[in-house]
């Protein structure tokens, strides 16, 4: 019973010590003058390119361009933004094209049926083969299936390009970092009882 307590008193002491700990402590350096040392372990990191990547996703998938803009409106990024909206006005208009094509060739075919199989007298296609209209009509349909893909693959891309984009913006390997590029050889093995060599390209980076 009394370790029991002793363990208890001990676990008390140990928590109010740890509670009582600043997380900025004060020390003295060779000089004498205090310095401020944080306590890393407590103090609340946060990660600006992480956050303004949530932000530039949810922007970019309420409106198509707004992660783009919000990351920094420069001529780079304006132009992405143009060609955003360029490519999916060439998609609208091609599915508008395609699906009014598509209904009227299916309109076509529903009054050759209603008709007996045969030509509306009257109609623009009236010299046309019964194949060659359902040809064309499955046609624009599947035209009108890939301009609807593309229009969601458009959307996809840029909510991953503006991420990416928010991502590499706060993204610094710092100044230290050098590149070398220079020629070199590599040892390919041997070849009829002699080493053989080719040439090579040795790119180093030194941090």
């Amino acid at each position: 019973m009394a370790r029991q307590i002793w363990f208890i008193v001990v676990l008390v002491l140990a928590s109010s010590g740890l509670r009582a700990q600043d997380p900025i402590t004060i020390k003295t350096d060779s000089t004498g003058a205090k310095v401020a040392k944080i306590d890393t372990l407590t103090s609340n990191y946060v990660n600006v390119g992480k956050t303004a990547a949530r932000r530039a996703i949810l922007r970019s998938a309420i409106i198509p361009g707004w992660g783009q803009f919000g990351n920094g409106l420069n001529v780079y990024r304006g132009i992405k933004i143009a060609a955003i909206y360029t490519g999916a006005t060439v998609l609208t208009l091609s599915y508008i094209d395609n699906n009014n094509r598509y209904k009227e060739f299916l309109a076509e075919l529903s009054d050759r049926q209603a008709n007996g199989g045969k030509p509306v007298i009257g109609s623009p296609y009236y010299g046309y083969q019964t194949a060659g209209l359902t040809s064309a009509k499955d046609t624009y349909r599947r035209n009108r299936e890939v301009v609807i893909f593309s229009m969601i693959g458009l959307y996809g891309i840029q909510v991953v390009e503006a991420y990416v984009d928010a991502r590499l913006k706060y993204f610094d390997v710092g100044d230290d970092l050098a590149i070398s590029i220079k020629p070199s050889i590599i040892n390919s093995g041997t070849l009829f009882g002699y080493q053989s060599y080719v040439p090579a390209v040795k790119v180093s980076f030194k941090l």
